[in-house]
């Protein structure tokens, strides 16, 4: 693996600013959403302007991985998808989700997840994960995708490219009458087979409405998961490996999660809504 220096916090620039007139998720300004009491079922009308939402994530993650090179800050990333959904119509979903400070979670090499975009500056050879989420008429589409910078050694494009492939596989046991802990044993049956760790305490999620409806996906076999899925369901299936350990730590900063023994990890995720045969992804350019 690379022999690379281990990440350190860098500044964190001001937050930038929303038109007045993008609708704002509820818990913007507030310390914490609330609690969310409908259904998990979304009808057809949701789940197609869950699409929109999740297109918009698409494109915006997409745009801001154009710009991934060696010597680009992950703040210029943030402001980069912040500027494609604020000229979609559409809200940053992160952006004062809970006190987040940015448009986007920036995860570089160690981080496993939410890491807070700032002045960081990516090397050649670091691998990168966006995070995006879009609010727009009143629904969140949440996707992310783990990204090389310039020459990457073997080790880490194989955890990359065999991230992106557990999530593949979880998408494609999705079917409604199934227990939800099969997406959890596809991903960690295919992990197991490399030697990689799966996160356990940082799951998929319900969406809709509601960023996180408070429905669990995890990642591993939990005997616990033991929700039907149904057709009209929504929710994420975004699995972290890694190549050590699973256990982690955090910054002083509540949100950056790094591995405990600082070996890379990878990630990638789709929202999308359980069909009468199988799943169909929402969260597509």
């Amino acid at each position: 693996m690379s022999g690379q220096s281990l990440l350190a916090p860098g500044e964190i620039s001001p937050v930038r600013s929303v038109p007045g007139n993008i609708r704002r998720p509820e818990y913007v300004g507030k310390p914490g959403p609330k609690p969310y009491t409908g259904p998990e079922i979304q009808d057809s009308d949701t789940v197609e302007r869950m699409r929109v939402a999740g297109r918009i994530a698409a494109q915006a993650m997409e745009e801001a991985a154009k710009h991934i090179a060696p010597g680009v800050t992950t703040d210029e990333l943030d402001r980069v998808a912040h500027d494609f959904m604020v000229d979609h119509g559409a809200y940053p979903s992160t952006l004062g989700y809970r006190g987040f400070p940015k448009s986007l979670c920036t995860s570089v090499n160690e981080v496993i997840c939410h890491g807070i975009p700032d002045t960081t500056v990516l090397r050649d050879g670091d691998i990168v994960n966006l995070d995006v989420t879009a609010y727009i008429n009143g629904v969140h589409g949440d996707n992310n995708a783990t990204y090389l910078c310039g020459d990457v050694d073997e080790e880490s494009r194989l955890l990359v490219e065999r991230t992106r492939e557990s999530l593949n596989r979880a998408i494609k046991a999705v079917r409604p009458g199934r227990q939800i802990n099969v997406i959890g044993r596809v991903i960690e049956s295919y992990a197991k087979r490399f030697g990689y760790g799966v996160v356990r305490d940082f799951t998929g999620h319900g969406i809709n409405t509601s960023f996180h409806s408070g429905l669990i996906v995890p990642h591993y076999d939990s005997p616990h998961a033991t929700t039907v899925m149904k057709p009209g369901m929504t929710f994420t299936i975004e699995p972290m490996l890694t190549l050590g350990t699973h256990e982690y730590d955090m910054w002083d900063d509540g949100w950056t999660v790094l591995t405990k023994d600082r070996k890379r990890t990878a990630q990638f995720e789709h929202t999308l809504v359980v069909t009468e045969t199988g799943a169909d992804i929402l969260t597509l350019p």
